[in-house]
């Protein structure tokens, strides 16, 4: 009888182990589902060229989702550049902006982004088109870039694919002035159903309009033309500082906002890395940072002290 029980015993021992072991599985699933689901995988993009691959992918699964209207927010960087390499400064203004990073990383991701509105290679008239969508996502685009205003270092970059249905277009550095939104209508009623977005536009939401006595319906019409006209953000990477700490903001469609701050590795030479805080569904605030950094011991103390210490560390090795 004793072996007998203890036999059982064993054997149930087992079997609550094999739950648990399946429960465990289980979760990890959903938890990989969620952080899938949520963007949790995304990565800080650390250079231009990062930034342009990630917004590539995050603006042809929006199209792909029937978002042809799209706004596109870069963290501007020059060519050789990294995101949270310095104190980035324009003295020459948006046409700096644009001549060395705004213009030459729109241009770039034009020449990557595919955008088919043709969906067979046998168009409406019946004949046999041979640059039809089935082949444009190997076939070269033509970019060109023509001024809008070259004191506002504005322009309008546009991608010429074998079969003008796939042309894209981009208005890069478009501001609250009554030209860009009378321009944004025109060039969103010409292109129809092809991808045409907005590139770092200057104004961040409608009340970036404020009255304006020589325009007084500009912002009823930026209201109908750009809020209520289908524009939607599918990438977005924004720098900020929250309590003295490097942070940034990252939205790539169609998963939720990341949120993600810079820290320092504890031993010499101080390598600076991001680390991922967490994630909204709207667009961050100063708060949202603020609340979950409060909890992460990487940001108990300021970023001074961090480095005091480290200092005293330091000089007490010595």
């Amino acid at each position: 009888n004793k072996k007998k029980d203890m036999v059982k015993e064993i054997a149930a021992k087992a079997a609550a182990e094999r739950q648990e072991m399946a429960a465990a599985k289980e979760t990890h699933k959903k938890l990989q589902t969620v952080n899938l689901a949520n963007g949790k995988f995304l990565a800080v993009p650390d250079t231009a060229e990062d930034q342009v691959r990630q917004a590539k992918g995050a603006i042809e699964r929006a199209f792909q989702d029937g978002v042809t209207r799209q706004i596109v927010r870069f963290a501007l960087l020059p060519e050789d550049e990294y995101l949270n390499q310095n104190d980035r400064q324009w003295p020459g203004g948006a046409q700096q902006m644009y001549r060395e990073a705004a213009g030459p990383m729109t241009r770039n991701l034009l020449e990557t982004v595919r955008a088919p509105t043709s969906t067979s290679a046998v168009e409406e008239d019946g004949t046999d088109d041979t640059s039809s969508s089935s082949s444009l996502w190997n076939q070269k685009t033509n970019v060109t870039s023509q001024d809008v205003w070259d004191f506002d270092g504005s322009a309008l970059v546009t991608a010429f694919a074998p079969n003008a249905k796939d042309d894209v277009q981009a208005l890069v550095l478009s501001n609250t002035d009554n030209k860009y939104t009378k321009d944004i209508a025109e060039i969103s009623n010409v292109m129809g159903k092809r991808l045409f977005m907005l590139v770092n536009p200057f104004w961040r939401n409608l009340d970036s309009w404020g009255f304006n006595i020589l325009a007084p319906k500009a912002k009823q019409m930026a209201q109908e033309v750009i809020f209520d006209g289908g524009f939607q953000d599918t990438y977005v990477c924004l720098q900020t500082s929250v309590r003295g700490e490097d942070c940034i903001a990252l939205k790539v469609y169609p998963y939720d906002w990341q949120l993600y701050a810079y820290a320092e590795t504890e031993y010499w030479p101080y390598e600076e890395y991001t680390t991922h805080l967490g994630s909204t569904k709207h667009e961050p605030t100063s708060k949202d940072f603020g609340e979950f950094m409060k909890d992460r011991e990487e940001f108990k103390m300021s970023k001074n002290m961090r480095q005091m210490q480290r200092m005293m560390g330091n000089n007490n090795d010595d």
